[in-house]
């Protein structure tokens, strides 16, 4: 990614991406990144209230004493070497006091205490490996994850990548990674652990599907993902029939990297200019976000006009992202989406159904409306802080509630064990249902 773009995240995993974070590992976080659109000052809206300045004194403490004088609130940070040479002195166990860990370990207490699952403490080392994300390409293991109960678990191994070939399969839990148990880490710790340099290996303790449990040694590598493709589940676009559909263009959308826009751009004036196309289906399950920039352009290909996203900082400032007309197509749209897709994914789901382009089929989104930025440390790492919320178009929090479907889609273990692709059956009826009345209209 270009240095001297200002990295903003929007999702993930993040359960980012990290919070946004980062594509790693070739694990993808749920994040948005983004760059520094236009500030419109408007008044701070009801749904995110900014923080109202107290300008009266504060009134006189009953203790008699003032906040100075609250041992509490006077702390130094002088205190926290005191208190590690006290441990190195005494500790019973000495080999467990390592002060450069308990240095991260008293910043990651910082980001704890904010109860933001988005800021964390990115040391220097893993932030080195990070730069450079969200280009299509990445050193790491191949594999998508997310955040459930208090494990991170594996939403899918890529393709033809060392994560697939080393037998990580879809639903396994991360118990460990190197012998370090994972129990509690964020989506964003895990992908930094596991992400690394190309030829290195890495150690993951998971727990199948089945209960088994299994240590995998995986080799990194230099994974190169495009971030859409046209193959749908099955290598076949089907409806519920089982008859093959020719005239709905299928595209997954796995990611908004910085080709992602020119990449749908082109496949979908290429589709339509085959006159065999009359709708769309955009897969984004399993989607963990992006590039916020990417995210609103790829939004912008599909819509006329109106707002693709609203942005509300600390103050009430109002970031605005809105359609230019640079849309690609008018055809009908259905976006399928999961429980997995958020962030950037959550963005178009939300700027197409707001905006009356299109309809959402499948089930509740993620849930990833905060914005994240990352600035530099002195000492080489950085922190990812959430600087303002993400609302929809109609200004609806998506933060903990995700994005409604217009069709609800249930899968069940009969569904899933025959591969009965209810999502796709579904946005197939609908859209056809679309044809049918414009047709009748005309």
């Amino acid at each position: 990614m270009n240095s001297n773009l200002v990295q903003t995240l929007l999702v993930g995993v993040l359960s980012v991406f990290i919070a946004a974070l980062l594509v790693a590992i070739g694990f993808l976080g749920r994040v948005v990144i983004e760059g520094d659109p236009e500030t419109i000052e408007v008044p701070a809206t009801a749904a995110v209230p900014a923080t109202p300045t107290v300008e009266a004194e504060d009134p006189p403490d009953p203790s008699g004493t003032t906040p100075d004088d609250d041992p509490l609130v006077n702390i130094e940070s002088s205190l926290l070497d005191e208190i590690i040479d006290i441990l190195e002195r005494e500790f019973v166990e000495p080999d467990l006091v390592d002060r450069q860990l308990l240095y991260e370990g008293a910043i990651n207490g910082l980001f704890q205490a904010l109860g933001d699952p988005h800021s964390v403490y990115i040391d220097p080392q893993t932030y080195a490996v990070s730069r450079g994300d969200f280009d299509g390409a990445f050193e790491g293991i191949g594999a998508t994850v997310s955040r459930q109960d208090n494990y991170v678990v594996i939403v899918r191994p890529l393709p033809d990548t060392p994560a697939e070939r080393a037998g990580v399969r879809a639903g396994d839990i991360i118990l460990a990674v190197d012998g370090e148990d994972a129990e509690g880490w964020s989506v964003e710790k895990a992908v930094l652990r596991i992400r690394g340099q190309r030829g290195t290996s890495v150690d993951i303790t998971v727990r199948h599907t089945d209960g088994t449990e299994e240590t995998i040694t995986i080799v990194r590598d230099n994974i190169l993902v495009a971030s859409i493709d046209t193959a749908p589940p099955g290598g076949i676009l089907k409806d519920s029939a089982g008859d093959e559909v020719t005239n709905i263009g299928y595209i997954r959308i796995r990611s908004f990297t910085s080709r992602t826009p020119q990449e749908l751009s082109d496949l979908v004036r290429e589709l339509e200019d085959s006159g065999e196309i009359d709708a769309f289906i955009l897969d984004v399950r399993a989607n963990p976000g992006g590039l916020l920039d990417e995210t609103a352009q790829t939004a912008d290909l599909f819509l006329d006009d109106g707002a693709i996203l609203v942005s509300v900082d600390r103050t009430g400032t109002e970031q605005v992202y809105r359609a230019d007309r640079n849309i690609v197509t008018r055809l009908p749209i259905a976006v399928i989406q999961d429980e997995f897709s958020a962030s950037g994914s959550e963005v178009l789901a939300a700027a197409i159904q707001e905006n009356g382009r299109g309809i959402v089929v499948g089930s509740t989104s993620f849930g990833k409306g905060t914005v994240n930025r990352a600035r530099d440390l002195s000492n080489g790492g950085a922190v990812y802080v959430s600087i303002a919320r993400w609302l929809t178009p109609d200004r609806n929090i998506i933060e903990g509630r995700g994005v409604i479907p217009d069709i609800e889609v249930t899968l069940t273990a009969d569904d899933i064990e025959a591969d009965r692709d209810l999502a796709v059956y579904r946005a197939i009826d609908a859209l056809r249902a679309m044809l049918a009345s414009s047709a009748q209209g005309s």
